[in-house]
Protein backbone atom coordinates (compact mmCIF):
# COMPACT_ATOMS: atom_id res chain seq x y z
CA UNK A 1 0.00 0.00 0.00
CA UNK A 2 0.92 3.65 -0.74
CA UNK A 3 2.45 6.08 1.35
CA UNK A 4 -1.11 8.66 0.10
CA UNK A 5 -3.29 5.53 0.35
CA UNK A 6 -2.10 4.82 4.01
CA UNK A 7 -2.60 8.60 4.86
CA UNK A 8 -6.02 9.06 3.24
CA UNK A 9 -7.19 5.42 5.03
CA UNK A 10 -6.22 6.80 8.23
CA UNK A 11 -7.97 10.25 7.69
CA UNK A 12 -10.96 8.22 6.89
CA UNK A 13 -10.90 6.03 9.67
CA UNK A 14 -10.40 9.44 11.85
CA UNK A 15 -13.52 10.89 10.42
CA UNK A 16 -15.43 7.51 10.72
CA UNK A 17 -14.50 6.95 14.71
CA UNK A 18 -15.49 10.70 15.58
CA UNK A 19 -19.27 10.49 14.27
CA UNK A 20 -19.28 7.32 15.97
CA UNK A 21 -17.99 9.02 18.94
CA UNK A 22 -20.59 11.81 18.63
CA UNK A 23 -23.75 10.19 17.93
CA UNK A 24 -22.52 7.49 20.86
CA UNK A 25 -21.63 10.38 22.84
CA UNK A 26 -24.45 13.11 21.83
CA UNK A 27 -23.78 16.72 23.09
CA UNK A 28 -24.76 17.59 26.55
CA UNK A 29 -25.87 21.12 25.89
CA UNK A 30 -23.92 24.57 25.31
CA UNK A 31 -21.97 25.19 28.31
CA UNK A 32 -22.94 28.81 28.79
CA UNK A 33 -20.84 29.15 31.73
CA UNK A 34 -17.42 28.55 29.78
CA UNK A 35 -15.82 31.31 28.41
CA UNK A 36 -12.52 30.81 26.79
CA UNK A 37 -11.75 34.88 26.15
CA UNK A 38 -11.23 34.75 30.04
CA UNK A 39 -7.91 33.04 29.42
CA UNK A 40 -6.52 36.17 27.95
CA UNK A 41 -8.34 38.44 30.37
CA UNK A 42 -5.61 40.46 32.30
CA UNK A 43 -7.44 40.13 36.46
CA UNK A 44 -4.47 42.78 38.51
CA UNK A 45 -3.07 40.58 41.02
CA UNK A 46 -1.82 43.49 42.43
CA UNK A 47 -3.48 46.77 41.65
CA UNK A 48 -1.25 49.86 41.41
CA UNK A 49 -2.30 53.07 40.46
CA UNK A 50 -0.08 56.05 39.81
CA UNK A 51 -2.56 59.03 38.94
CA UNK A 52 -4.43 58.05 35.83
CA UNK A 53 -1.78 55.31 35.01
CA UNK A 54 -2.80 51.27 35.74
CA UNK A 55 0.88 49.94 36.62
CA UNK A 56 -1.14 46.88 38.06
CA UNK A 57 0.74 43.44 38.54
CA UNK A 58 -0.78 40.72 36.68
CA UNK A 59 0.22 37.71 34.46
CA UNK A 60 1.36 39.67 31.58
CA UNK A 61 3.61 41.21 33.20
CA UNK A 62 4.91 38.00 35.30
CA UNK A 63 5.66 36.91 31.77
CA UNK A 64 7.45 39.56 30.44
CA UNK A 65 9.29 39.71 33.47
CA UNK A 66 10.50 35.89 33.04
CA UNK A 67 11.57 37.00 29.29
CA UNK A 68 13.52 40.09 30.50
CA UNK A 69 15.27 37.79 32.87
CA UNK A 70 15.80 35.13 31.11
CA UNK A 71 16.63 36.45 27.90
CA UNK A 72 19.44 38.85 29.82
CA UNK A 73 20.26 35.67 32.23
CA UNK A 74 20.99 32.82 29.24
CA UNK A 75 23.40 35.52 27.01
CA UNK A 76 25.06 36.70 30.17
CA UNK A 77 25.69 32.80 31.33
CA UNK A 78 26.41 31.69 27.46
CA UNK A 79 28.75 34.73 27.52
CA UNK A 80 30.95 33.72 30.16
CA UNK A 81 31.84 30.29 29.82
CA UNK A 82 32.30 30.86 26.17
CA UNK A 83 35.38 28.39 24.97
CA UNK A 84 37.88 27.65 22.04
CA UNK A 85 36.22 24.51 21.51
CA UNK A 86 32.59 24.92 21.52
CA UNK A 87 30.13 22.83 23.07
CA UNK A 88 26.53 21.70 21.39
CA UNK A 89 25.22 25.12 23.30
CA UNK A 90 27.71 27.35 22.48
CA UNK A 91 27.55 26.43 18.93
CA UNK A 92 23.27 26.62 19.20
CA UNK A 93 24.33 30.22 20.33
CA UNK A 94 27.04 30.92 17.71
CA UNK A 95 24.46 29.41 14.51
CA UNK A 96 21.57 31.66 16.39
CA UNK A 97 24.33 34.79 16.26
CA UNK A 98 25.43 34.39 12.95
CA UNK A 99 21.65 34.35 12.06
CA UNK A 100 21.07 37.64 13.87
CA UNK A 101 24.07 39.25 12.64
CA UNK A 102 24.20 38.30 9.35
CA UNK A 103 21.33 37.41 7.75
CA UNK A 104 19.11 39.76 9.74
CA UNK A 105 21.08 42.48 10.15
CA UNK A 106 24.21 42.94 7.75
CA UNK A 107 22.48 41.45 5.10
CA UNK A 108 19.89 44.67 5.29
CA UNK A 109 21.74 47.54 6.47
CA UNK A 110 25.53 48.87 6.01
CA UNK A 111 28.34 48.09 7.76
CA UNK A 112 28.37 50.76 9.80
CA UNK A 113 25.03 50.78 10.71
CA UNK A 114 25.22 46.68 11.38
CA UNK A 115 27.77 47.78 14.15
CA UNK A 116 25.64 50.49 15.81
CA UNK A 117 22.17 48.58 15.64
CA UNK A 118 23.11 45.13 16.11
CA UNK A 119 23.13 44.87 19.42
CA UNK A 120 19.12 46.68 19.40
CA UNK A 121 18.06 44.07 16.34
CA UNK A 122 19.56 40.86 18.03
CA UNK A 123 18.14 41.81 21.71
CA UNK A 124 15.09 42.04 19.36
CA UNK A 125 15.19 38.12 18.34
CA UNK A 126 16.04 37.07 21.73
CA UNK A 127 13.43 38.91 23.56
CA UNK A 128 10.22 37.97 21.33
CA UNK A 129 11.75 34.60 20.29
CA UNK A 130 12.28 33.34 24.44
CA UNK A 131 9.26 35.69 25.05
CA UNK A 132 6.95 33.34 22.64
CA UNK A 133 8.83 30.11 23.44
CA UNK A 134 7.29 31.23 27.37
CA UNK A 135 4.28 31.09 26.32
CA UNK A 136 3.91 27.45 25.64
CA UNK A 137 5.35 26.49 29.17
CA UNK A 138 1.66 25.49 30.87
CA UNK A 139 1.91 28.11 34.29
CA UNK A 140 -0.03 28.31 37.02
CA UNK A 141 -1.55 31.72 35.91
CA UNK A 142 -5.30 30.63 34.90
CA UNK A 143 -6.91 32.65 38.42
CA UNK A 144 -10.37 31.98 36.79
CA UNK A 145 -10.08 27.96 37.92
CA UNK A 146 -8.42 26.87 40.69
CA UNK A 147 -7.06 23.14 41.98
CA UNK A 148 -6.87 21.87 45.30
CA UNK A 149 -3.05 21.01 46.73
CA UNK A 150 -2.79 19.70 50.30
CA UNK A 151 -5.84 21.97 51.18
CA UNK A 152 -4.52 24.95 49.45
CA UNK A 153 -6.27 26.55 46.12
CA UNK A 154 -3.45 26.78 43.81
CA UNK A 155 -4.72 29.26 40.27
CA UNK A 156 -4.80 26.33 37.51
CA UNK A 157 -2.28 25.66 34.99
CA UNK A 158 -2.60 27.20 31.46
CA UNK A 159 -0.43 28.95 28.65
CA UNK A 160 0.15 32.23 27.63
CA UNK A 161 2.32 34.99 26.09
CA UNK A 162 3.30 38.20 26.75
CA UNK A 163 3.71 38.96 23.04
CA UNK A 164 -0.05 37.55 22.72
CA UNK A 165 -1.10 41.20 24.46
CA UNK A 166 -0.77 43.96 21.65
CA UNK A 167 0.07 46.23 24.01
CA UNK A 168 3.72 44.65 24.29
CA UNK A 169 4.57 44.33 20.10
CA UNK A 170 2.77 47.79 20.03
CA UNK A 171 5.77 49.26 22.33
CA UNK A 172 8.23 47.36 20.37
CA UNK A 173 7.29 48.62 17.38
CA UNK A 174 6.96 51.89 18.69
CA UNK A 175 10.42 51.99 19.93
CA UNK A 176 11.54 50.67 16.29
CA UNK A 177 9.74 53.25 14.47
CA UNK A 178 10.59 56.22 15.83
CA UNK A 179 14.12 54.56 16.41
CA UNK A 180 14.84 54.41 12.57
CA UNK A 181 12.75 57.65 12.09
CA UNK A 182 15.34 59.40 14.32
CA UNK A 183 18.41 57.57 12.64
CA UNK A 184 17.22 58.64 8.90
CA UNK A 185 16.73 62.41 9.93
CA UNK A 186 20.27 62.48 11.83
CA UNK A 187 21.77 60.20 8.88
CA UNK A 188 20.31 62.74 6.32
CA UNK A 189 18.90 65.75 7.78
CA UNK A 190 15.10 66.66 8.77
CA UNK A 191 14.38 68.28 5.29
CA UNK A 192 16.10 65.79 2.96
CA UNK A 193 15.32 62.44 4.83
CA UNK A 194 11.18 63.58 4.24
CA UNK A 195 12.25 64.51 0.52
CA UNK A 196 13.46 60.83 0.01
CA UNK A 197 9.97 59.81 0.70
CA UNK A 198 9.38 60.89 -2.88
CA UNK A 199 11.13 59.40 -6.07
CA UNK A 200 13.17 61.81 -8.01
CA UNK A 201 12.12 62.74 -10.99
CA UNK A 202 7.87 62.89 -9.86
CA UNK A 203 6.36 65.64 -11.43
CA UNK A 204 5.80 68.56 -9.16
CA UNK A 205 1.76 67.76 -9.83
CA UNK A 206 2.47 64.11 -8.17
CA UNK A 207 4.59 64.83 -5.14
CA UNK A 208 2.18 66.04 -2.88
CA UNK A 209 -0.19 63.24 -3.05
CA UNK A 210 2.64 60.50 -3.36
CA UNK A 211 4.15 62.40 0.12
CA UNK A 212 1.05 61.53 1.85
CA UNK A 213 0.60 57.82 0.52
CA UNK A 214 4.29 57.03 1.63
CA UNK A 215 3.29 59.09 5.06
CA UNK A 216 0.50 56.63 5.58
CA UNK A 217 2.34 54.01 4.73
CA UNK A 218 4.77 54.97 7.50
CA UNK A 219 2.02 54.96 9.99
CA UNK A 220 0.41 51.54 8.52
CA UNK A 221 3.97 50.41 9.73
CA UNK A 222 3.06 50.64 13.34
CA UNK A 223 -0.22 48.41 13.25
CA UNK A 224 1.44 45.80 10.55
CA UNK A 225 4.51 45.46 12.56
CA UNK A 226 2.80 45.03 15.94
CA UNK A 227 -0.44 43.11 14.90
CA UNK A 228 1.33 40.27 12.64
CA UNK A 229 3.82 39.44 15.77
CA UNK A 230 0.19 39.88 18.28
CA UNK A 231 -2.34 38.12 16.23
CA UNK A 232 0.28 34.89 15.39
CA UNK A 233 0.59 34.33 18.98
CA UNK A 234 -2.68 34.96 19.80
CA UNK A 235 -3.97 32.69 16.93
CA UNK A 236 -1.78 29.79 17.87
CA UNK A 237 -2.81 30.15 21.80
CA UNK A 238 -6.21 30.01 20.78
CA UNK A 239 -6.15 26.99 18.47
CA UNK A 240 -4.51 25.10 20.85
CA UNK A 241 -7.10 26.05 23.55
CA UNK A 242 -10.28 24.84 21.60
CA UNK A 243 -8.55 22.29 20.22
CA UNK A 244 -7.34 20.71 23.52
CA UNK A 245 -10.65 20.47 24.72
CA UNK A 246 -11.92 24.55 24.77
CA UNK A 247 -14.35 23.47 21.78
CA UNK A 248 -15.77 20.19 23.63
CA UNK A 249 -16.49 22.23 26.67
CA UNK A 250 -18.18 24.75 25.23
CA UNK A 251 -20.25 22.36 22.83
CA UNK A 252 -20.84 20.18 25.94
CA UNK A 253 -19.55 16.86 23.77
CA UNK A 254 -17.23 15.30 25.77
CA UNK A 255 -15.97 12.92 23.25
CA UNK A 256 -15.32 15.36 20.71
CA UNK A 257 -12.04 16.64 23.17
CA UNK A 258 -10.52 12.67 22.49
CA UNK A 259 -10.77 13.69 18.86
CA UNK A 260 -9.24 17.26 18.60
CA UNK A 261 -6.52 16.78 21.02
CA UNK A 262 -4.28 15.23 18.46
CA UNK A 263 -4.92 18.11 16.51
CA UNK A 264 -4.05 20.53 19.44
CA UNK A 265 -0.58 18.68 20.26
CA UNK A 266 0.16 19.20 16.22
CA UNK A 267 -0.55 23.06 16.59
CA UNK A 268 1.72 23.04 19.63
CA UNK A 269 4.34 21.35 17.69
CA UNK A 270 4.16 23.12 14.93
CA UNK A 271 3.90 26.66 17.01
CA UNK A 272 6.77 25.87 19.06
CA UNK A 273 9.22 24.56 16.52
CA UNK A 274 8.26 26.79 13.89
CA UNK A 275 6.48 29.92 14.28
CA UNK A 276 7.66 30.98 17.88
CA UNK A 277 10.94 31.21 15.89
CA UNK A 278 9.76 32.55 12.68
CA UNK A 279 7.51 35.67 14.38
CA UNK A 280 11.10 36.69 16.15
CA UNK A 281 12.91 36.33 12.71
CA UNK A 282 10.35 38.46 10.89
CA UNK A 283 10.25 41.21 13.56
CA UNK A 284 13.70 41.24 13.91
CA UNK A 285 14.13 41.45 9.74
CA UNK A 286 11.78 44.19 9.07
CA UNK A 287 13.09 46.15 11.59
CA UNK A 288 16.59 46.29 9.45
CA UNK A 289 15.11 46.53 6.50
CA UNK A 290 13.11 49.93 7.83
CA UNK A 291 16.72 51.12 9.40
CA UNK A 292 18.70 50.38 5.77
CA UNK A 293 15.63 51.99 4.12
CA UNK A 294 16.01 55.23 6.97
CA UNK A 295 19.70 55.91 5.41
CA UNK A 296 20.12 54.77 2.44
CA UNK A 297 20.74 57.03 -0.31
CA UNK A 298 17.65 57.07 -3.37
CA UNK A 299 17.42 54.28 -5.34
CA UNK A 300 19.49 51.97 -3.28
Amino acid sequence: MSTRAKVFLGLGAYLLIAILMIVVFPSAGKNDEFEPQEEFHLKPWISLKIGGVDLSINKAVLYLFLACVLTAAVMAYIARRMQQKPNNVQTAVETLYDLTYNTITRSNMSAAMSRKWFPFVGTLFFFIWISNLIGYIPLPVNTNETFDLFGIQFPAFSIYAATANLSIPLVLTLVVWFSYQYEGIRGKGFFPYFRDWIPGGTPGFMRPPLFVIEAISQFVRIISLSVRLFANILAGHLLILFMGGGLAVLLGVAALGWLTFPLALVFFIFEVLLVATLQAFIFATLTSIYFGEAVAAEGH
